[in-house]
């Protein structure tokens, strides 16, 4: 039955052919199955479904090409294919427009060390800031011990013992920025560091968009925003 609807599909499809060439007469089918046997006849070819069949003239030259005949099933698995395969295409464009971009971004390494100088500026700054808070709390603290002294083996005033706390819960919170701002910089600089190679390939050469793209870590580094 499958193969009676596929013959009458294709034989609606064959007045269309000629219709589309507009050349008058019966034309001659031909095609080659997927074991190599070549086939002509002249009407459509069931054995030739799933393939493309050309169409010629009496004399032989070329009438029209007759595309596979697909089932509801192998269109689908077409379409599927036709927008994976778009999608492959915007993806590679992306790509190429990616690697132009970082190059006129950056034309030459000097360029490219000035970015990533400022780049790691807010992390450093935000460190000294967090250093010189930690000295500031130091010296806060010594007043807060020396009066500490006097409890010696007595439970501290509330008072007291609040102030020592929060200078604690301070240089713990600013240590922590520290760190924060240390993993930052390694993550700029690793950012940098993965430009920079695709650059140099880029600038001796390599076409854009023949790489394999940056991570997404590699591409933008997260900036911490420091807290005052």
């Amino acid at each position: 039955m499958r193969a009676l609807l596929v013959v009458a599909g294709l034989l609606l499809l064959a007045p269309a052919v000629r219709a589309q060439d507009g050349s008058p007469g019966k034309g001659i089918y031909t095609c080659t199955t997927a074991d190599g046997r070549k086939l002509t006849s002249d009407r459509p070819i069931a054995e030739c479904t799933s393939r493309e069949q050309r169409v010629l003239n009496p004399d032989g030259s070329h009438r029209a090409t007759l595309p596979p005949f697909l089932s509801p099933e192998e269109r689908a698995a077409k379409e599927l294919a036709d927008r994976r395969a778009a999608a492959e295409r915007l993806a590679a464009q992306d790509a190429i427009r990616r690697d132009r971009t970082l190059m006129q971004r950056y034309p030459n390494e000097a360029s490219h060390q000035r970015a990533r100088a400022l780049a790691l500026d807010d992390a450093n700054k935000a460190m000294r800031i967090s250093e010189r808070r930690i000295q500031d709390l130091g010296v806060e603290r010594k007043p807060l011990m020396d009066e500490a002294e006097f409890y010696k083996g007595r439970p501290l005033p509330g008072k007291l013992k609040q102030a020592l706390d929060a200078n604690d819960a301070g240089v713990e919170a600013q240590q922590q920025l520290i760190e924060n701002q240390k993993a930052e910089i390694v993550r700029v600089n690793a950012r940098f560091d993965a430009e920079l190679a695709r650059l140099r390939k880029l600038w001796t050469g390599t076409a854009p968009g023949s790489m394999p793209p940056l991570s997404e870590l590699e591409r933008t580094a997260p900036r911490a925003t420091p807290k005052r």
